[in-house]
Order: C-alpha cells, then sequence, then structure tokens
C-alpha cells in the first residue's frame, strides 16, 4: 500500500495553494504526512506542475508525483490516476492536505477494516449519507478498472463520487464527534479560529 496525500488542487478560493499553508509551523501538507505516517506505510505527494518546484523545496523530489497531464482528466482524480500509473500494483491510501483537522485514529480504523475484510474495492467514511472520497482507501485492481474506461473513452465523469459508483465500496457512518474532522477549508475567513 502506498499513501497518497492529494495537494493538486487549484487552491482557487483559497488564493494560495492549501497544501504550503502554515499552521502551528508545519504545511498543511506535513501535518497531513504526519498523520498518515502513524499507519506506516511509504508516502507521496500528488501536485500539479505549476507546483512541483515549490513542493520540491519542502519534500524530497523522489515523493513527488507530478499529474500526469495526458489523461487529459481534472480535479483529484487526476492526482489518484497518475499515482495509480506510477504505482500499479499499489493500494493507495488517499488524504487530501486540506483536511487539516483529520485524526489519526480514524485512519488507523479505515486501515483496519481494510486489512480485516478485501472483498471490497474501496473503503471510505459517509458524512450524513454523504460519501468521502478524499479521505479513502482504493485498491489497484478497482483503479486498473477506472483507468481501463478512461482508455476506452468510457468514462463519462470525473468526479470522485462517480468513480465510487465504479465500484464496490466499503462504508463507515461518521459518528457526530467525527464530522469536525472532515471539515473542509477553502477560504481565509475559513480559517479563523482554526
Amino acid at each position: 500500500m502506498l499513501g497518497i496525500i492529494l495537494c493538486g488542487g487549484q487552491s482557487s478560493r483559497m488564493g494560495s495553494d492549501k497544501g504550503l499553508l502554515v499552521h502551528e509551523a508545519k504545511t498543511w501538507a506535513q501535518t497531513a504526512f504526519e498523520k498518515l505516517s502513524a499507519i506506516n506505510i511509504p508516502i507521496k505527494f500528488s501536485v500539479n506542475e505549476k507546483q512541483q518546484n515549490d513542493y520540491a523545496k519542502v519534500f524530497a523530489s523522489d515523493v513527488l508525483i507530478v499529474d500526469n497531464t495526458a489523461l487529459d482528466i481534472h480535479g483529484p482524480l487526476l492526482g489518484v490516476l497518475s499515482a495509480h500509473l506510477q504505482n500499479p500494483d499499489d493500494d493507495l491510501f488517499l488524504l487530501a492536505c486540506d483536511l487539516p483537522l483529520m485524526e489519526t485514529n480514524l485512519l488507523k480504523e479505515l486501515f483496519a477494516l481494510y486489512q480485516q475484510s478485501k472483498k471490497y474495492e474501496a473503503y471510505i467514511f459517509t458524512n450524513n449519507k454523504e460519501q468521502e472520497p478524499l479521505c479513502g482507501i482504493y485498491t489497484a485492481a478497482a483503479l486498473k478498472k477506472i483507468t481501463g474506461l478512461q482508455q476506452k473513452n468510457k468514462l463519462t465523469r470525473h468526479s470522485m463520487k462517480f468513480i465510487l459508483s465504479q465500484m464496490i465500496v466499503c462504508e463507515i457512518t461518521l459518528l457526530d464527534n467525527q464530522k469536525a474532522y472532515f471539515r473542509n477549508f477553502n477560504a481565509h475567513a475559513d480559517i479563523n479560529g482554526l
């Protein structure tokens, strides 16, 4: 298994790269890395071409996976499939960099479920019956299937929720006290009081 910290968003509403925002002397990408490191798996960072130089100043270049623009896909799926194509035999544990309130215990819970039951293609949380696709485990077999659809021009939509609709998914319902872990920050006003 390979951990993938998703940093490749445009951060257009934030106005600056979310993964490189600093909180408590660490970038959000570093914070996500530390939390996912608790599972003891190798971790890499998914970035787009424009971010590559900035991230190479913070992280070793060999842990950066740059979006494969030949895929002609947008959004998080581009980062996910770029990571899959570079590591086709690895199941991927995804964690978006802009979930700074995420708790390590929740990541461990998801990983434990994945280890116990191998009959699913993806393992994610649901929040008020809505899927949370950017903190989840996606098997190599499932991503190979999605890549196949993309290569045959049969991937009609590129949203992560659509991708999940093509997989056998194990869903864990978040408890009320866990929902805050998935609070997403998109603008500087959101960060006040963090």
